[in-house]
């Protein structure tokens, strides 16, 4: 098990709790290897509960793992706003959602942490406007 904080993303979560999708398989693999509780935030929860609702899948384990504490909520939204504003405002030009947003202000605030994602723009994004991101993704 690794000792590092895991920063989860809307991927990894949506396969994880889905099987049949693409990276189930890998997903349910890295997660033995992960001390919970992994952090994320509520826009990834939006997204998360979104994509399971039009695969076909109830939302319900997502609140099951936040009862458990496996996953929590480790920022907010609003207290966070000139941050994310920032952030949102550097990649403009790329796809950057909230989410994605959140995701690289908390490992700004968890200098030691890496993301669990599928998205391949978090090795573009940087923190604290110059630093790579810890991440953990397949490939």
């Amino acid at each position: 098990m690794t000792n590092r904080v895991c920063l989860l993303d809307t991927g990894p979560l949506v396969s994880f709790l889905a099987s049949g999708l693409e990276h189930h398989a890998w997903v349910v693999e890295q997660w033995k290897h992960l001390r919970p509780p992994l952090i994320t935030c509520e826009p990834v929860l939006t997204e998360a509960a979104f994509l399971l609702k039009r695969e076909g899948h109830d939302p319900d384990p997502l609140f099951s793992l936040l009862e458990r504490r496996v996953i929590r909520i480790g920022l907010a939204v609003e207290e966070q706003q000139a941050d994310l504003r920032v952030l949102m405002r550097r990649y403009r030009n790329r796809p950057m959602s909230l989410a994605d947003a959140c995701l690289v202000r908390l490992s700004e605030l968890h200098a030691a942490a890496e993301v669990l994602t599928l998205d391949s723009d978090f090795r573009i994004y940087r923190r604290h406007g110059n630093k790579a991101i810890p991440v953990r993704m397949p490939g």
